[in-house]
């Protein structure tokens, strides 16, 4: 068995010793580490009590992540983006249509500042063990996939922020078609920020270690959803990744697509030179036999799986994306993970 880690998210930042409680309990279902979700309004509104779970966090024995959940909806998750509500003008734009998108653009400057300002402070004032890098992606102007490359046909971001420094750069008005030349620069600014936000943290806190996790897609020939994190080798190889990590698996997924991406994981982790890390759904859906999970857990640790979390505590219980036997579930997970850890 090679799993090393074993962890679960956290939404409950509000009351120290609400946290410490449910610490002991993650404890108990044999995790080692936890992953903190701060959105922007818990940055803004519980900064305080941040830094105290964390070190509570830390004295109950976990290894404590920062999580920059859903900032500017750059990155996943569910919370509304304050930094979007305050500078509408800085959002992505859609190639096709013009139209302007839910997500912020982080080419622009002022996301920049103001996202690396949050690492930066998070980093000096918060002793926490890391940092996650949470599916970050360029938004999909569309909700489904085409067999001839994307999300449908439309893409973003062709911003004014994009066009002008796409044409510094090839010295040519950016088209609105996904071109190779395209693509590249894309990818190239998807990961010169992260890139820029992980040398800034490490410059203040060089033992912080920075996970990436990147959706858990094929990335075929025939369908990719080009979100500019598609290239797996090129994340794992940047500064942006201490741990490649790949995301959640729908259990209606078949279990061959689970060792695929897996397999994939870990060798190209083990190619640069870093950890991997895999993750449970562990809210909203379940497996029909909850005795799965011990399965899927297995599978990952004959794979070479060092990093295995679960999202979210308690299975969501008490969240509008709960798992139907959430707190069910949540036990399955701690009995897989104890079995993980031997």
């Amino acid at each position: 068995m090679s799993i090393k880690e074993t962890g679960v998210s956290y939404y409950g930042l509000s009351y120290v010793e609400h946290a410490r409680r449910d610490f002991q309990e993650m404890v108990d279902h044999n995790c080692t580490a936890v992953l903190l979700a701060l959105s922007e309004f818990d940055i803004d509104f519980w900064w305080p009590n941040i830094k105290e779970i964390v070190q509570a966090g830390k004295e109950a024995g976990l290894t404590v992540y920062l999580d920059t959940w859903g900032i500017g909806k750059w990155f996943g998750g569910e919370p509304p983006s304050l930094f979007l509500t305050n500078n509408p003008g800085n959002r992505q734009v859609s190639a096709l249509t013009g139209e302007a998108l839910p997500a912020v653009c982080f080419n622009s400057r002022a996301f920049r500042e103001y996202f690396f300002d949050i690492c930066q402070r998070l980093a000096r004032e918060v002793d926490a063990d890391g940092f996650f890098w949470d599916e970050p992606h360029y938004a999909l102007p569309k909700s489904y996939a085409s067999i001839t490359g994307s999300a449908g046909d439309d893409w973003s971001c062709r911003c004014p922020y994009c066009r002008r420094m796409f044409e510094e750069r090839y010295g040519y008005e950016m088209p609105r078609q996904l071109t190779m030349e395209v693509k590249r620069f894309r990818q190239d600014r998807a990961l010169d920020i992260l890139e820029n936000a992980s040398r800034r943290i490490k410059a203040i806190r060089p033992d912080s270690k920075i996970i990436c996790c990147v959706h858990a897609t094929l990335g075929t020939y025939y369908v990719t959803e080009n979100r500019g994190y598609d290239d797996w080798d090129k994340v794992a190889a940047s500064d942006a990744c201490d741990v490649f990590s790949t995301t959640i698996l729908s259990y209606q997924l078949p279990r061959s697509f689970f060792r695929s991406i897996t397999e994939r994981t870990v060798e190209i982790a083990r190619r640069h030179s870093v950890g991997s890390q895999r993750w449970i759904m562990g809210y909203y859906q379940e497996p029909e036999n909850l005795d799965e999970i011990k399965d899927i857990v297995q599978l990952y640790a004959e794979l070479g799986v060092e990093s295995l979390f679960a999202w979210t505590y308690r299975g969501g219980h008490g969240t509008a994306l709960a798992a139907p036997r959430a707190l069910e579930l949540w036990n399955m997970i701690g009995n897989a993970y104890a079995r993980a850890l031997i």
